[in-house]
This record gives C-alpha cells, structure tokens and sequence, in this order.
C-alpha cells in the first residue's frame, strides 16, 4: 500500500507545481488550442489558450511510477511486492506515452497549421492500430515466469469468462480494439474544462483500487492460496495499482489548472494517453467488460456520437443538437460548469455500480 500511496502523491506534486510551468513553456511557444466557434458559449474566451497539457500528467506518471519502486524497496518483505519494471509495466506505461505521442502529433500540427484539424481520423487510427497491436502481441506472447500473460486468450467480465475463449490472434484483436475505443471515447469527451480530466480521475482510482485488491487476493501469494481457495489471476497486480494511482494523482494536480475556467487544455496528447491507459488497465485486470460500466461516461459520449453519425449519414436528420453529448446540453442552455459537474457524478455513479459489481462477485464467491 506504501508504493500505491507514494505513487499517487509524488504524481500529484509534479503535476499540480509542473503544470504551470508548462503553462509558460507552451505560452511562450504559442502552442495555443486553434478553436471553432460552432455557436457554443463554452468556446467564447478560449483561443489562445495553451494545448499539450497532458505531456505535464504522463511525465508525472512516469517519475511517480519510479517512486513507487524506490518505496519497494524500503519494504520488509518483497517476496510478491516486484522490484523491477515488469513487462504489465512496459505494456500500460507504453501505451500511454506511445498514444500520447500520436496525440502530441495531432495537437502539433493543429498549432502548426493553425487550425483545428490536425491528424486526420484514418491517421489517428492507424497510429492506435499499430500501438495496439504491438502492444498486444506483447500482451499475449510474452509470460512470466509462471507462465502468466498481461493479457489472456478470453474474453474478461470481472474475470475471465471460461467459454468465451477467442484464441490469441482474436485476443489481439480485441486488445486493438478495446484500446482504441477506450482512447476515442476519453478523446470525444475532452471538449469542455475539466470534464475528461475529472472523469478520468474517477475511473483511474477505481482501477487502482480494483489493482490493489487482486494484489491483495492474487493467486501468486502463496501464503494467502493455502488460506482461501479464491482468489485473482492476474499478472503484476501491485504494477498496475500502483500505475493507475500514479494516473489518477497526476490528472488531479492537472485539474487544478485544468478546471473552469482553464487555464492549460490536455490536448490530444493527454485525451488519447489516457484513453489508451485506460483500456491497457481493463486488459490487465481481466475487467474488460466491465470497463463499459466503469467508463460509462466514455461509453455513453461515443454511443451517442456514433447514433448522431449513423442518423444524420443514413436519414439526414440529427438525434441531438450537437455532438459530442455535452455540448447537445450547451445548446439546451446548460452552463458548462453544471454540464461538467452533473457529467462527473454519472462518472461517479457509473464507477460506483463498476464497483459495486466487482466487489460482489467476490462476496459471492467467498460466502
């Protein structure tokens, strides 16, 4: 629990007294967030406003996960607690930063060019196909040394699911996928201050605590399998809690300048890393379904974006004002404060039932 912890704060601290160092750099660069009007109140005041702030959360994750190891360290038994980068690790870590960089790219040119296109969307795709799947592989070919992968050849609930064996080429696939939904969903939801930082949050310190649980109940413990015959079978659970509180520390410091009214925006890079994260997080912890309830507020931004595109290109009408979902209620005259506020606690709801039902099938499973 010390690494969780020390993960989490030293993320914060970079983050919250990093940022607004990077607020200078980026102003100074004149790295600021090309905006279209669109007729949407929440857009009036923002041009100008410097881009490109997630690079500030994932180099805070990045420092705060070798903190993490360094509080190993000072345990007094290291028999389960892993004191090296393991491959779990190698796999989250990289997806955020490599998807972050595919973010960065985008946000680049939109400075560049000064304009709000960017990375075209077959671009993005292809660079998360490729992320993926290397990743992927990684996932499903590379064992421990128990022959534990980060990833499994089934489809995963709050485990995996015994008949929904996909083989590891569709294991891939799905990875690939998953990813990419995930990344795309916190991208789309990204549109209004502090709304994907604080969501994003929520769902990060829901799967450190899901991490730190199957840490505490994993099947590798040799000492807690004699006692109880259940338990989670997973691979470097400590690495994941400790990098999904690392995550969730460093968005909070970045949603202190983050927050209406913004004073930095995330940007691609930081909306595309987390996403990735995100998805990387729900693999590892064989929750990859449950991750649809989890992120729900994700879910239910792309759901509704995909209904808003498949209706308008196949009758030529619109089921909401506009899309992404937030700013269909900017429209309906919600201030953006209360669009954020009331989105984060469906963020909360949804994290809550996530949990909720992960927690009970343990209780069932024990009783």
């Amino acid at each position: 629990m010390r690494a969780v912890i020390v993960a989490a704060a030293v993320a914060f601290l970079i983050s919250l007294f990093g940022t607004p160092l990077a607020i200078r750099v980026f102003t100074a660069l004149k790295a600021g967030q090309p905006i279209r009007s669109l007729g949407l109140a929440s857009n009036e005041g923002k041009r100008g406003t410097p881009a490109m702030g997630g690079v500030v959360f994932i180099i805070a994750t990045l420092f705060a996960y070798v903190a993490g190891h360094l509080a190993l360290t000072t345990l007094p038994e290291r028999q389960i607690a892993q004191e090296k980068p393991t491959m779990t690790a190698l796999v989250l870590l990289g997806l955020f930063l490599f998807c972050g960089v595919i973010g960065f790219i985008d946000d680049l040119l939109k400075v560049r060019q000064r304009n709000s296109d960017g990375l075209s969307a077959k671009g993005k795709l292809l660079g998360q196909a490729v992320v993926g799947t290397g990743f992927g592989i990684a996932s499903l070919f590379v064992a421990s040394t128990n022959g534990q992968t980060v990833a499994s050849e089934y489809v995963s609930f709050i485990r995996d699911v015994e008949w929904l064996d996909i083989g590891k080429i569709g294991s891939v696939m799905m990875f690939v996928f998953v990813i990419t939904a995930m990344s795309n969903g916190v991208n789309l939801t990204d549109g209004l201050d502090g709304l994907a930082t604080g969501a994003s949050v929520l769902v990060l310190s829901a799967y450190a605590f899901i991490g730190f649980w199957q840490y505490r109940h994993w099947c590798a413990d040799e000492a807690y399998v004699r006692a109880n015959e259940y338990c989670y079978q997973v691979r470097d659970p400590l690495e994941i809690a400790m990098i999904a509180a690392a995550a969730a520390g460093a968005c909070a410091g970045f949603l202190w300048w983050n927050t209406s009214p913004a004073k930095i925006f995330m940007g691609d890079v930081g909306a595309l890393g987390l996403g990735a994260l995100i998805g990387g997080l729900a693999v590892a912890t064989r929750t990859t379904l449950l991750s649809i309830l989890i992120g729900g507020l994700f879910f239910i931004i792309t759901v509704t974006w995909v209904i808003q595109i498949v209706s308008f290109r196949t009758t030529g009408r619109r089921v909401f004002r506009m899309v992404p979902l937030h700013h269909h209620f900017e429209l309906a005259g919600w201030s953006e404060v209360n669009i954020v506020v009331r989105f984060w606690i469906v963020a909360g709801l949804c994290v809550a039932v996530g949990l909720g039902l992960f927690y009970s099938e343990f209780l069932a499973a024990t009783a």
